[in-house]
């Protein structure tokens, strides 16, 4: 049994703070992951657009975002300046790929990628990924072949450029099992891996047993449900003030008889030939607000 650890990485605070403090746990986990980064200016405070859809505040309060976040990442982008992430810590992202971790890309401008795709079109999509492409080429020196869209946002003028632009795998959807991505008849040739667990920001805070312990019932679910996952963490969270329930949670899988292993290591194990070709459409997640990228037969 694999689980995939997918690291997705938000914001300035999170890169700069949280990055390193995931690394001294994976390695202690001796855990390999995939790191995917925003990689242009921290516009976090710009969420606040979200208010106005279902389920938004009902997030807020469960997760404490203010607590979690800080206030000043969530002035990022209104009251102050975003910080450039790729260029002010391209160190840090450079040290991610030394350590022997899978790095890629998840996004230029996060609060741009995920609140503005509806009304900017095919043409912002191309345009964040290639500002995104090239950070990344910038920083690293070699292009990404590795995505992960920022709140699972990815209509189909992403996933095309996804494929134009040289990815060739990719994690942008939500539930069932490895799969082709079809687009108007077109089959892409970039391999999605979807997560397939919830994330805690999804069920921290609620009434049930998940709210009131989510690593013991992640726990339950991984051993209810045994075979190869995708579970995506975020540095803002796993990786602040969620770190030792996420040590927990990494120690408590290995005792299950996971194997930890990155997006390209449990690709490199299936056929593409028989993989099944979806449609990647919208729809929803419980806890988590507003319609994300998921795949249909």
């Amino acid at each position: 049994m694999k689980l995939v650890l997918k690291v997705d990485v938000d914001t300035y605070d999170g890169t700069r703070r949280g990055v390193p403090a995931l690394l001294d746990v994976l390695r202690r986990h001796e855990a390999p992951a995939t790191f995917l980064f925003s990689l242009g200016p921290d516009h976090t405070g710009r969420a606040i657009k979200r208010v106005f859809r279902p389920g938004f505040l009902s997030k807020v309060s469960r997760t404490s975002v203010l607590e979690h976040y800080g206030l000043k990442t969530l002035l990022y982008g209104t009251l102050l300046p975003g910080p450039d992430i790729g260029r002010r810590c391209a160190d840090i992202l450079r040290g991610v790929a030394a350590a022997g971790h899978e790095v890629g890309v998840h996004c230029f401008d996060h609060a741009r990628w995920q609140d503005d795709l509806p009304r900017g079109g095919p043409a912002l999509a191309r345009r964040e990924m290639e500002r995104a492409v090239a950070r990344f080429t910038e920083v690293f020196g070699y292009r990404p072949t590795v995505h992960g869209a920022a709140g699972w946002q990815m209509p189909d003028a992403a996933l095309l450029a996804e494929a134009d632009l040289g990815f060739t795998l990719a994690s942008d959807t939500r539930g069932g099992t490895p799969f082709l991505p079809v687009v108007g008849g077109r089959t892409l040739d970039v391999l999605q891996v979807p997560t397939t667990l919830p994330t805690l920001d999804e069920i921290l805070g609620g009434d049930d047993e998940a709210g009131r312990d989510p690593i013991g019932w992640l726990l339950k679910l991984t051993a209810a449900a045994p075979g190869d996952h995708v579970y995506t963490l975020h540095a803002e969270l796993e990786g602040r003030r969620l770190l030792a329930d996420f040590d927990r949670l990494l120690a408590g899988w290995r005792e299950q008889g996971y194997t930890f292993t990155t997006l390209s290591e449990l690709a490199a194990g299936l056929d593409r030939t028989a993989l099944p070709r979806r449609v990647v459409r919208e729809g929803t997640v419980p806890g988590r607000s507003g319609n994300l990228a998921v795949a249909i037969d």
